[in-house]
């Protein structure tokens, strides 16, 4: 008989609802734009209330989109962008706007920390980056204490959906290893993270862990009412997405590098050791008791939408005339023009770049003959190239290349994009079969809990498979090659500019 597994998947840009059968069968998707409040420059935050009853109807939706109900579903997993901050206070109720991962309040604070970062290195083994969640209670604490001080309970993303559903408040290891919260030798909770982070007084916050296959609650009949799902049925502990894409790409180990180009650039592979602090790469638990060893930055796929929406009004009101999408038309566009189409070079730093996180985005040989083709086509470049960057980065760590690199995210929806990261980055590119794999990865960690499969080897044998590969075109590798050599070179030129642009934005702030 077969099992069907629903995926609540909650991420920066757009969040979905899936269900899957237990053999990796995307029965159906519902999906809403996840509408991000920025208040103040560089504040991203979400409204919790409105952002749950958007899912209860997205999975509402995808019952209707199926033909199936809440009786057929055995198990739900809950998938979330990591880092951010999600809180609750001591009656377990919504007091704040979730804050995003592309939020940059902590900016000042991150770098303050990162400084000093060898004296917890042992514990967490783990960077600091300005969206974790101990940076944002940090300031918090600083600048909006009479919030700080209501908070009962500290949760990630997807932690917060879990609740929403069960009513049980409870943190996930591997996302928490991520956030800068735990030991990664004792996978605990350690106390001399929260004193380096100046936030001890917020230990009776950190809820209990649970490891992602844990079924860690089971739906409420108020949650069941409002959803369509069965009172009872299983949720288990769920998933960092970086750690579900890996998963649902099938990636175990280090035969496969993982890229994700989402609204963040992220470069991953599974490793039996840790990553060492100079490399740059941050650590996390990984599912199969391995690290997954990453390189990422907030500079892919996001920085595509916004270009689009500042450059491209006319030709998606021509789109949408003519019964298309606008990327449909860019599909197009790509597969007619190549790697010397533009000579631009476009630094997708618009929510901050890859070595200093005052970046900011610009192009680069702009002159009166440029086109805004030309333009569209060198952002499309430039996000490959700042994958690059961190793929380098990975390859260093590991001493070789992998065979092959999966490929996830909403680049995925566009081959003609694939295509370019394969003759950029130099390595095929494979795909797998399905679009969602954040929400594939979380049917898998669902089928383990109900002991549909026995183990993650198992359940990513029986359930993913790669649909294509991308095999480098040496031409246009030999093209970009030059570019990305510029790209290189430009970056560390840029540095110092940006501090001194960064200088002149506040000050300017100040003024008005």
């Amino acid at each position: 008989m077969t099992k069907y597994f629903l995926s609540i998947d909650y991420g920066g840009t757009n969040t979905k609802a899936m269900i899957f059968d237990d053999k990796g069968k995307q029965c159906s998707l519902s999906t809403f734009l996840t509408k991000k409040i920025e208040c103040k420059s560089g504040f991203r935050e979400i409204n919790l209330q409105n952002l749950w009853d958007s899912i209860c109807l997205a999975i509402q939706d995808v019952f209707e989109k199926s033909g199936l109900t809440g009786e057929d579903i055995v198990a739900v997993s809950c998938v979330g962008h990591g880092k951010g901050l999600y809180l609750l206070d001591h009656d377990k109720q919504i007091f704040h706007n979730g804050i995003l991962s592309i939020d940059e309040r902590g900016n000042n604070k991150a770098l303050e920390f990162e400084n000093k970062v060898e004296a917890i290195w042992d514990i967490s083994q783990q960077h600091v980056v300005s969206s974790q969640s101990p940076v944002l209670l940090n300031w918090l604490k600083e600048h909006e204490p009479e919030a700080y001080y209501q908070i009962g309970y500290v949760l990630s993303a997807k932690d917060f959906i879990r609740f929403m559903l069960t009513n049980e408040v409870k943190q996930e290891r591997g996302d928490a290893s991520g956030n800068n919260l735990l030991n990664l030798e004792t996978k605990e909770y350690d106390h001399r993270l929260l004193e380096f982070f100046c936030i001890e007084d917020i230990q009776h916050a950190l809820p209990e862990l649970v490891n992602c296959t844990d079924i860690s609650g089971l739906v409420t009949k108020q949650a069941a009412k409002i959803t369509g799902l069965k009172p009872g049925t299983p949720v288990v502990g769920g998933l960092f997405d970086i750690h579900a894409c890996t998963l649902g790409a099938g990636v175990l180990n280090n035969q496969y590098f993982n890229i994700i180009a989402g609204t963040w650039n992220i470069n991953i592979f599974p490793s039996k050791e840790s990553a060492n602090r100079k490399s740059g790469l941050m650590n996390s638990l990984f599912p199969n008791d391995l690290y997954l060893l990453e390189a990422s930055s907030p500079t892919s796929a996001g920085n595509l939408e916004i270009i689009i929406n500042m450059l491209m009004d006319a030709e998606k009101e021509n789109a949408q005339a003519s019964g298309q999408t606008i990327y449909e038309l860019l599909e197009e566009f790509l597969k007619q023009t190549n790697a010397a189409y533009t000579k631009l070079i476009f630094f997708p730093f618009l929510y901050g770049s890859q070595i200093d996180i005052k970046g900011q985005g610009c192009f680069m040989g702009l002159t009166s003959t440029t086109t805004k083709s030309k333009m569209i086509r060198s952002v499309y470049e430039g996000i490959a190239f700042a994958h690059r960057y961190h793929i380098e980065q990975l390859i260093d760590e590991l001493g070789y290349s992998p065979s092959a690199v999966r490929i996830s995210g909403g680049a995925v929806n566009s081959s003609e994009w694939v295509q370019i990261f394969a003759d950029i980055i130099g390595l095929p590119i494979e795909t797998v079969y399905g679009t969602e794999l954040g929400g594939l990865g979380g049917a898998i960690v669902s089928s383990i809990a109900v002991n549909c499969y026995q183990t993650l080897t198992e359940a990513v044998d029986k359930i993913v498979k790669v649909k294509g590969s991308y095999q480098p075109n040496l031409k246009e590798h030999a093209i970009y090659n030059k570019k990305y050599s510029t790209y290189k070179n430009m970056l560390s030129i840029l540095q110092p500019a940006w501090e001194e642009l960064n200088e002149m934005s506040e000050g300017m702030e100040l003024i008005e």
